[in-house]
């Protein structure tokens, strides 16, 4: 089972480059307490991106071009959807921004804080989704530094 975790703002930002806009650390928690013990499939840049591998996470890296010692490549993002979209383990896409879109279409949940902010410097988004083919649950919802934010998981109806 493909599903997809991020943090967006109001017009669906995900980051700058190449970090992260928001760091809640609410978010941060949610996001290893969800995919923790799970595998995690992100782009290079979105490799580059972390401070660290990220523990206790099978991390599968999609890249024509890079090896990465200790860590797993794909060249082909059709192989995750071949290996896992009919599995009933669930698997993380992370990033970055092409692979969200890549994904969307094969994904059954998409865990997304949705923060009440926006950043016009942004240069990465979330593709637009129609929220009517998915059943909403807020999972939490909180106020970070003045920042309202929620926590939903989408569930493909």
């Amino acid at each position: 089972m493909i599903s997809m975790i991020a943090a967006i703002g109001k017009n669906n930002e995900l980051g700058k480059d190449n970090s992260l806009i928001w760091h809640i650390p609410n978010d941060m928690k949610f996001f290893k307490n969800t995919t923790i013990n799970h595998t995690v499939v992100m782009g290079y840049n979105t490799y580059k991106s972390l401070p660290a591998p990220l523990k206790d996470r099978h991390m599968i890296v999609i890249s024509k071009n890079h090896n990465i010692d200790e860590i797993e490549i794909i060249k082909d993002p059709q192989e995750i959807v071949d290996k896992y979209l009919d599995n009933n383990i669930e698997i993380f896409i992370i990033g970055g921004a092409s692979l969200y879109n890549y994904f969307l279409d094969y994904a059954k949940n998409l865990y997304l804080t949705e923060i009440d902010d926006t950043c016009i410097e942004a240069d990465a988004f979330f593709p637009t989704f129609d929220k009517n083919m998915w059943q909403d649950n807020i999972l939490e919802e909180d106020t970070y530094k003045d920042i309202k934010y929620k926590i939903h998981k989408y569930t493909k109806k």
